[in-house]
């Protein structure tokens, strides 16, 4: 027998980024591959909360792709796709911000998600 329970992975995500998955209108979710992520697939469930709330918000993993840097997966995804509301230049500045380089170089995951009511 196979086991067919969707796993559920929690993320924290900022106010900003938490309000644009909400509304529909971010598609791509940018994260480093770090080990705990290895795991997760198409049809995964990600529930995402602002941190130290108890805002939450579940969106489907349609899709996990691996790119080697933010750069890649800007070009490969296209910006307005992670974040309508900036350019590409910006969308780079404001990952670096979060992800210093040493976690860039663990690779890029760009994880194609849906919300549920869509």
């Amino acid at each position: 027998m196979t086991d067919t329970t969707a796993r559920v992975h929690e993320l924290n995500l900022y106010r900003q980024y938490f309000d644009l998955v909400a509304a529909g209108t971010k598609t791509i979710e940018v994260r480093v591959k770090y080990p705990h992520l290895a795991d997760l697939a198409a049809g995964d469930i990600i529930r995402f909360r602002i941190k130290g709330t108890d805002e939450t918000c579940e969106v489907k993993a349609k899709r996990v792709t691996e790119y080697p840097n933010f750069e890649a997966l800007l070009d490969g995804e296209g910006p307005g796709n992670v974040n309508p509301t900036a350019n590409r230049e910006q969308q780079l500045a404001n990952i670096r911000t979060i992800y210093p380089p040493e976690k860039e170089a663990l690779g890029a995951l760009a994880i194609e998600i849906q919300r549920f009511d869509q």
